[in-house]
């Protein structure tokens, strides 16, 4: 037992979770309310769903804003009591107030509403009730009466009026309650009114439908919360940052089914049975056991079926074993009834709001509690047997089909304790999971298939242990992986089985990828020496794999080419189309880390459209993004064709969706951490920060500390872009530590070359300096992509200790950019670089021809971010030339691009920061020119869009006549009638003929 949550917590969300849509509504209702146009709104939804505390929060608002607050409740037995509800109301309101005040209240409706609070007239001696009417009269006058007096409040101050529960109330409340309805739109009244949509009664679905008939009231029905915002309601609870461990999110979710009152009670027994506990640090707690139903839950299940027959009772506790979903035909088998009874039956389970009838002769209990409920009440003797009975029913109806239930017959015989049928049937149910990718099922039917073997006194297959191993591992759970393959490797050794014994070397080589390349690299070289002693062409294939990733890992790309080429003969040869896939894949990665994306993209190609024809979704998840992303390293790209942005981001999304739907989270946080700095590159900001950080929070959950540093590397590169230096640095310094950790050459260097970029940026050259020479030596080439990073960071540190020479060389020599610039092909990064390096140097026609080229790369790739910054460069340059109006439209452009991309961020202090920085790079004005001055300070290139505009062309025709973005051109446009003052494209194109700029059209 754990210590004891702090006295004062009460597990209860702080805030409402999934409900933005129903709040909006109220808001309207309340505002429309205040302004005097009167509503009625009616909450529905199951018990539990949430309609309290939305109530709660109208009152809150309604309380803001001084409205008055008047809220009665129907109970259960308030059906044969007439205005229930209202007498709630009306006692609730005048109890504890002086007699003064309910006089004034009730006004000349007092003697009226006596009749229904006879106790008022012990406290107004003075008040004399109406002489009795019949029934019928008397309603219509308690009536006027009861609107008289809710008006007379409302001309004080608007009124909210609530009532609760309506599926409890009296046929005359509902009665009146529609006959107010008609009232309220002309008051100052909010009507809320809230009832359970599964517990509606005759009486109720007419007023319901009377009201809509009439469109009198605003109906919101609420639904079940989904698994995410189940997570966000627990986070918020336990003020907990991070997302919930799925391995605790997923049941207490398919518990409660995203109820949110079924989700706290869970919480609450939870903590009551020392199973979460608080401790100096915050909450934490014990690995995910059995849930208990909550005692509040079990009473209520208890209470109703306690309105059933005792015979309708045992065939729920039958259904009940059965499980939440059950057909007609296997309780007709199990209870030997005939067909007509068991429906009378089940009818009464429909009554009694316990089970639900579904479609084609299937009913399912209302809730998953409900069923948990029932099934408590067993002992376990009688679990056990009637488990048998059913799983045994199941293998007599569907013996010609039982792969189609083999899940449902490994868990009856399982819990029936019938240890050999359990082992048989949970081993295939695994298998199957593991093929349909559902990995926590696989890992639950494999857990049942090694402890029927125990029970059983077996040896457990060795293809258990590596199958729940392989299940582990997907899902993310490093230690229960290595621990079921070290158990499946040593009872491989033995036995003397050699293939089993190679295939957990390479599992255990692979698991130690996400933590210590030193262990990696150990495991698969002894794979590939048992390959090559087996003797099978296939294995060694897949050993050579491995060990060629090992190798691209320690930045060592020649030789891991090398053993993937090797490996994709092979698997050719064979026709293993799977395998030459997987090869493909790791090619595609290997030509992309040393420095050959146009190759590597053809590789990843090939690989996504195998991947793609033999099902492996797994596969495609992985290779789908690293195709589109085209090997990209933020702002170190090649220029080649690529997808347009928008059919790259549908092509992510479905990866991601996919690495989702087969609950693969290292693919996912994979996926998200690539992506992230690939937005980046593209200038969305928003997108990449949210997927970087989503990468990063997946990856600690699972603490895969590859993916950990993606995805700090990734925010770290969108931090230093976004000029937030100082996060930048915190990331990528993890980033820095992680991959020394790790035993990665290749992340210490990627890393090292953007945390050097950032502390240049900060002036710390010597520190810069010291973090690149542990990782860079004068022979060290600069292939890959780590050595390309950390080679641009020392050019960048040379420019800014003012040695342009040094930046050339290395630009020139290390880099070879000068060689590729000859064949046509543009990074724009280089391209700033190797052009500040030649205006340091005095050559400003290389100059100028290489930061143009850099522009132009730029823009054809949409790297926004780069654009602007080589713009800042470009006008530098034109104002050392005295080119001022190049100058000052090269400025234009970049202030343009910093103010579009700062609308991409969420974050108001980092856009601010960002736009503020970004700005400051940019030099003042530079002084008018005589010319400027003659055309109201437009530059050279905004005097052509203003001839242009007095040609009578459109925005995205003078792009094209000027090759132009069609953002560029409204920009350009906004400038225009900002320095001339105008409002009009009109008044635009008349200055422009004044001005002699463009000549009169005649049509």
């Amino acid at each position: 037992m754990g210590p004891s949550p702090p006295p004062t917590f009460h597990i209860e969300c702080p805030v409402v979770i999934g409900r933005e849509a129903p709040l909006r509504t109220l808001e309207q209702a309340l505002e429309g309310a205040c302004a005097g146009h009167g509503q009625t709104v009616v909450l529905a939804g199951e018990a539990g769903i949430g309609k309290s505390r939305l109530v709660a929060e109208a009152k809150s608002r309604a309380h803001s804003r001084q409205m008055l607050i008047l809220q009665g409740q129907c109970y259960e037995p308030d059906r044969v009591l007439p205005y229930a509800p209202l007498l709630d109301l009306l006692r609730v309101r005048f109890t504890a107030r002086p007699a003064a005040d309910i006089a004034h209240d009730l006004g000349p409706a007092a003697h009226e509403l006596v009749k229904l609070l006879p106790e008022l007239a012990n406290r107004l001696p003075d008040l004399t009730p109406t002489p009795a009417l019949n029934p019928e009269q008397e309603k219509r006058h308690l009536f006027q009466a009861l609107m008289e007096f809710f008006a007379r409040l409302a001309a004080r101050m608007p009124l909210l009026v609530i009532l609760e529960d309506l599926h409890w109330s009296d046929d005359t409340s509902l009665e009146f309650l529609l006959h107010w309805a008609r009232r309220i739109p002309s008051q100052p009244i909010l009507l809320l009114t809230t009832y359970r949509n599964d517990e509606a009664n005759p009486s109720l679905s007419h007023f319901l439908a009377d009201l809509d008939r009439a469109r009198l009231a605003s109906e919101l029905v609420l639904g079940r919360l989904t698994m995410e915002e189940v997570d966000a309601m627990i986070r918020a609870i336990f003020d907990q940052r991070r997302p919930v461990r799925t391995e605790f999110l997923q049941p207490i979710y398919a518990l409660t089914e995203g109820n949110p009152f079924f989700v706290e009670e869970v919480l609450k027994s939870l903590v009551a049975a020392g199973e979460i506990f608080h401790t100096q640090r915050g909450w934490d707690r014990k690995p995910m056991g059995e849930l208990h139903i909550p005692r509040s839950i079990q009473d209520a299940v208890q209470r109703r079926l306690a309105h059933v027959s005792p015979t309708a009772r045992e065939l729920l506790v039958l259904a009940a074993v059965a499980g939440r979903r059950f057909d007609f035909a296997l309780l007709q088998e199990l209870t030997q009834r005939n067909k007509e009874d068991l429906l009378e039956r089940l009818k009464e389970g429909v009554a009694a709001r316990l089970i639900v009838e579904g479609p084609a002769d299937e009913f399912a209990f209302r809730h998953a509690l409900t069923q948990e409920a029932v099934y408590a009440g067993l002992l376990m003797w009688e679990r056990r047997r009637l488990h048998r009975i059913v799983g045994e029913t199941l293998e007599r109806l569907h013996a010609d089909s039982l792969d189609a239930h083999i899940g449902d017959l490994a868990y009856h015989f399982y819990q029936a304790q019938a240890w050999e049928k359990a082992l048989g049937y949970a081993a295939r149910a695994g298998e199957r999971a593991r093929a349909m990718y559902a990995p926590r099922v696989a890992i639950e039917q494999f857990t049942r298939a090694l402890k029927a073997a125990e029970h059983l006194s077996l040896p457990a297959p060795v293809q258990l242990y590596w199958a729940r191993g392989q299940a582990y591992e997907t899902i993310g759970d490093f230690e229960r992986a290595q621990a079921d393959y070290e158990a499946a490797l040593h009872m491989a050794q033995a036995v003397n089985d050699r293939q089993a014994e190679w295939q957990t070397l390479i599992a255990l080589g692979f698991l130690w990828a996400s933590r210590d390349y030193i262990k990696t690299g150990d495991y698969f070289g002894q794979a590939l020496n048992l390959a090559r002693a087996l003797g099978d062409p296939a294995v060694l294939g897949h050993s050579l794999n491995r060990l060629g990733n090992w190798h691209m890992n320690a930045e060592q790309p020649t030789e891991a080419l090398r053993y993937h080429q090797e490996a994709l003969e092979m698997f050719t040869a064979l026709g293993d189309e799977r395998g030459i896939a997987e090869t493909l894949d790791l090619l595609g990665m290997t030509s992309y880390i040393g420095g050959a994306p146009i190759q590597g993209a053809a590789y990843y190609q090939r690989a996504v459209e195998l991947f793609r024809q033999l099902g492996d979704r797994q596969g495609l998840a992985a290779s789908l993004p690293m195709w589109v992303m085209r090997g990209r390293v933020y702002e170190t790209d090649t220029c080649f064709p690529e997808l347009p942005l928008p059919g790259a981001v549908d092509k992510v999304e479905t990866a991601l969706q996919i690495a989702r739907e087969i609950d693969y989270r290292s693919g996912e946080a994979y996926i998200l951490a690539g992506c992230a700095q690939y937005f980046g590159i593209h200038g969305d900001y928003g997108r990449g920060l949210a997927w970087g950080q989503a990468a990063l929070e997946i990856a600690e959950d699972i603490q895969h500390h590859q993916w950990l540093i993606f995805a700090h590397f990734s925010l770290g590169a969108l931090h230093l872009d976004l000029l937030a230096l100082p996060a930048a640095r915190q990331h990528l310094e993890q980033a820095l530590t992680l991959a020394q950790a790790l035993n990665s050459r290749i992340w210490v260097s990627i890393t090292s070359g953007y945390l050097a970029s950032v502390i240049i940026a900060q002036k710390e050259l010597a520190q810069a300096e010291a973090l690149l020479a542990a990782v860079l030596h004068p022979d060290t080439p600069a292939q890959t992509i780590g050595q390309r990073l950390c080679w641009c960071a020392s050019a960048e540190r040379a420019l800014a200790g003012g040695d342009p020479a040094l930046a050339l060389h290395i630009l020139e020599q290390k880099l070879a950019y000068t060689a590729n610039r000859s064949e046509g092909q543009v990074i724009p990064r280089l391209s700033r670089l190797r052009g500040e390096a030649l205006v340091g140097l005095g050559r400003r026609a290389e100059a100028e021809a290489e930061l143009r080229a850099g522009c132009e790369g730029a823009f054809l790739l949409e790297m926004r971010p780069m654009l602007w910054r080589i713009q800042v460069s470009l006008g530098r340059l034109y104002r050392t030339q005295r080119r001022y109006e190049q100058a000052e439209e090269a400025f234009s452009a970049a202030r343009a691009l910093i103010h579009e991309l700062a609308t991409t961020v969420a974050d108001e202090t980092l856009r601010d920061q960002f736009r503020r920085n970004a700005i400051a790079m940019i030099p003042a004005a530079s002084p008018r020119r005589a010319l400027k001055k003659e055309y109201g300070g437009l530059t050279e290139r905004e005097r052509e869009v203003a001839a242009l505009i007095a040609q009578g062309k459109s925005n995205h025709e003078i792009a094209q006549a000027l090759f132009l973005a069609d953002r560029t051109v409204a920009t350009h446009v906004g400038n225009i009638l900002a320095k001339l003052g105008f409002t009009s494209r009109t008044q635009i194109a008349a200055w422009a003929l004044e001005k002699g700029l463009a000549k009169p059209t005649h049509g």
